[in-house]
């Protein structure tokens, strides 16, 4: 049982595919395969189920997969922080986020940061939700990752850094436009653009409507926050969503952003595997990431 065994083994559990580990390897199916295999014959047990449409693990297969993801995680990040020892202040931090946080949430703290470390390199990679950031934190070497709170994960330690309250957008000529604030009885009935089913944001959502008894029609779904706001904007439903930093109203008056103060906020922050193993770098980075956002104002 070998270190690129486990590697191959974790990825192919969350990929669901020996295919697919063996394009992003570079490599021929086969060889994915005998990976898994020498680690069938070392633990006598079956790991991996043959379905249709790809694989998955066993109960075997998962506790050995969770305990190598996590064995790997502290291992990559040691690694890391190794690194950081010997090259000082010219190494590197690695951020899995969604495709429209790092303009809201990162901008005015990346200029920040890459004035105070010139020689740091930040990485990102983009995931459209918070269990794919989740995933890509626990089967690669990423630091950070950028996500709305929810409930527990295993392996990963979530920290708060901001409470976004919610906003309806709505164009100058809507009626609600009059209104200085929404009730929640004023969203029954309306045609929402639907936040994204998979992410925690719009689950988030779906269950404080249900809770509250909200009755909104919805045949429009997007992948993000900001296309929320293009679809209200040309009139294609209202938008629900939360007032990150720095929201702002279409130049031309072509929506307005009305508060919901009965809508309980939605909290976002970081994700990391264990924040006692974040090396300096990351962590300096994840804490100036921080303080720009208590302070940015936002939209109440």
């Amino acid at each position: 049982m070998t270190l690129d065994d486990l590697r191959v083994f974790v990825a192919v559990c969350r990929a669901g595919s020996l295919s697919a580990v063996a394009r992003d390897l570079s490599c021929t199916q086969s060889a994915v395969s005998q990976h898994v295999k020498r680690l069938e014959r070392e633990t006598g047990v079956s790991l991996l189920e043959r379905q249709p449409r790809g694989v998955v693990p066993t109960t075997a297969g998962r506790i050995l997969c969770d305990a190598a993801a996590e064995g790997i995680g502290g291992l990559d990040l040691a690694l890391r922080r190794l690194g950081d020892l010997v090259n000082g202040e010219s190494g590197s931090v690695r951020i899995t986020t969604g495709g429209t946080t790092v303009r809201h949430f990162m901008a005015e703290a990346i200029v920040s940061f890459r004035r105070r470390y010139p020689r740091v390199s930040l990485e990102f990679q983009t995931e459209t939700s918070s269990r794919g950031c989740f995933d890509a934190l626990l089967a690669s070497n990423l630091d950070l990752a950028w996500i709305t709170i929810g409930g527990p994960v295993r392996g990963i330690e979530q920290r708060p850094v901001v409470d976004l309250p919610w906003v309806l957008a709505v164009r100058p000529d809507d009626p609600l436009a009059a209104h200085t604030h929404i009730d929640v009885s004023d969203l029954t009935g309306i045609r929402l653009v639907r936040l994204p089913p998979n992410s925690t944001s719009g689950a988030h959502l779906d269950a404080v409507f249900a809770e509250l008894g909200i009755r909104a029609g919805s045949d429009t779904s997007v992948a993000d926050w900001d296309t929320a706001l293009l679809l209200a904007e040309l009139g294609l439903g209202h938008a629900v969503v939360p007032a990150v930093p720095g929201l702002a109203t279409p130049a031309d008056g072509g929506l307005r952003l009305l508060p919901i103060p009965t809508l309980p906020p939605l909290s976002v922050g970081w994700a990391v595997r264990r924040w006692d193993a974040l090396s300096p770098l990351a962590r300096a980075f994840a804490d100036t990431v921080a303080d720009q956002c208590a302070e940015t104002s936002i939209i109440t």
